[in-house]
């Protein structure tokens, strides 16, 4: 029996996809839906880059959390309209693949929805695929919306 499942998003149109999927499986298992959407970590590079501010981790630390707290209010409302019990977390400084995973490990979820973004050939090596890395670090089920 299926009575957790974990729906990450990042907010994009494809996750969108994901979110209502996945809120719908819940709705039909009676599962409890945990929606989470992860910050990932700024670079070096990126920080050298925006050193002029006064403080470029801390803007940027503020601005992923009120954009991790846009996506999860906008997720909750469809969970909530639906009549989903839910949970809204957010993961900062982390990397999507490993907190989806760890997410899913500490909250003793069934199953894993995601999206998969379809990223190609050079994209693809450069930045990685976090649904080929979940898949790989999981051994739960793991539903990929495309």
């Amino acid at each position: 029996m299926t009575s957790k499942i974990l729906i990450a998003t990042d907010g994009s149109e494809i996750t969108e996809k994901a979110v209502d999927e996945g809120l719908s499986l819940a709705k039909k298992l009676g599962a409890q839906a945990i929606l989470l959407t992860v910050t990932e970590r700024w670079s070096a590079f990126e920080i050298a880059r925006a050193s002029r501010a006064t403080n470029p981790i801390a803007q940027y630390e503020e601005l992923a959390a009120k954009h991790a707290t846009g996506i999860l209010e906008a997720a909750g409302a469809k969970a909530k309209a639906a009549g989903i019990i839910y949970d809204a977390i957010h993961k900062a400084d982390a990397t999507p693949a490993e907190a989806i995973v760890g997410e899913a490990e500490r909250r003793g979820v069934d199953m894993i929805v995601m999206a998969s973004n379809n990223r190609k050939g050079l994209d693809k090596m450069l930045v990685g695929s976090q649904t080929l890395k979940v898949l790989a670090l999981t051994d739960k089920p793991v539903l990929v919306y495309r």
